[in-house]
């Protein structure tokens, strides 16, 4: 399946050879021209579109029929890296529910984060305790966040490399015992269950977010003390406090 990253991105590969051309060949800009007075004008040209064709061709090769390379975990540092780090997976029939779900959950995060901000330069001044208690449990969660989003792709990876389907076929016609399969099957339900539980974590934190959003529109004081007493805060913190990452 294309994804629309790969769309994009050879719409503006077609664009960017377009305008190319059209400076190139305008006769009010470089001018150059094909068939004209000049031997030179006429060779350039014609090596301007050859060019451009090959680029297209090899562009267009490499979005719509190239396998794509695995971005590592370790690499992913966007928004846009995450995205791309999912969308390598969503031909993962098992999980492709899953995956729409935590690209999905990408977007809504930042939507949240934004409207989040705005609401608190509203609210408060940024020299405030309350905003820079609220500013600094908002980074904590999306941190969190991502780190949920980061496990994902990480069993995504190795669930692939698993290849259950594979292996069913070849127990068929094998002499596998039948405690091997078992084996397989019940690791193979495992990875699917910490995906499953990483995007339910995530779409909690995003709840959780909301509820965030509903209380300080209520706070009726901007008294740093009124906010580390809000429930959700506490909910956060809790959440926060009890995740290996921040344990580090």
């Amino acid at each position: 399946m294309l994804s629309s990253i790969r769309i994009v991105k050879l719409f503006g590969l077609i664009v960017a050879i377009v305008i190319l051309n059209i400076i190139m060949l305008s006769p009010g800009l470089v001018g150059l021209s094909i068939g004209g007075s000049s031997a030179i004008e006429t060779a350039s040209g014609i090596t301007l579109l050859i060019i451009s064709a090959l680029v297209l061709l090899y562009g267009s090769y490499t979005l719509l029929f190239k396998s794509p390379v695995v971005l590592a975990v370790r690499d992913i540092k966007s928004q846009e890296d995450y995205k791309e780090g999912l969308l390598q997976y969503r031909n993962n029939k098992v999980l492709k529910q899953e995956i729409d779900l935590a690209i999905d959950q990408l977007e809504r995060m930042e939507k949240k984060k934004i409207t989040l901000h705005d609401v608190l330069n509203q609210r408060f001044e940024t020299t405030e305790l309350s905003y820079k208690k609220f500013a600094a449990v908002i980074i904590a969660v999306e941190q969190l966040f991502l780190s949920n989003t980061k496990g994902i792709i990480n069993k995504l990876n190795v669930f692939e490399a698993s290849q259950l389907s594979e292996f069913i076929d070849k127990s068929k016609s094998s002499s596998f015992s039948n405690k091997l399969i078992q084996q397989k099957f019940e690791l193979h339900n495992e990875y699917v269950n910490y995906v499953k539980g990483y995007v339910g974590a995530n779409e909690e934190i995003l709840l959780k977010l909301d509820k965030l959003l509903l209380e300080i529109s209520l706070l009726g004081s901007s008294d740093y003390r009124d906010v580390e007493e809000m429930p959700c805060m506490k909910e956060i913190d809790e959440l926060i406090s009890q995740t290996k990452f921040y344990k580090q």
